[in-house]
């Protein structure tokens, strides 16, 4: 079984990954003027690093319960891939 120092490490590892390529697709938009980069960005955001932060930063500030929170990070979830597949149509 995993501890609990082991998931959180790699939850932030996933919200920094995140983060660096989202940063990678906004600096693509800025560089290029190209609004699928700027979406893309806003997908992986979306995907990675809002989840991390309602689960880590929302159930402290706002006390969300757990289904409360997994429903946000289902809505973020299907947001971002609904955003990241917007940006392949193009």
């Amino acid at each position: 079984m995993i501890s609990q120092s082991i998931a959180d490490a790699a939850t932030a590892l996933t919200a920094v990954v995140g983060l660096y390529v989202a940063y990678l697709a906004f600096r693509g938009y800025r560089q290029n003027a190209s609004p699928v980069m700027r979406a893309l960005s806003a997908g992986v955001v979306c995907i990675a690093v809002v989840p991390f932060l309602v689960i880590n930063v929302g159930g402290s500030v706002v006390s969300l319960t757990d289904a409360q929170a997994l429903l946000a990070v289902l809505v973020s979830h299907t947001l971002g891939l609904v955003v990241i597949y917007a940006t392949l149509r193009n």
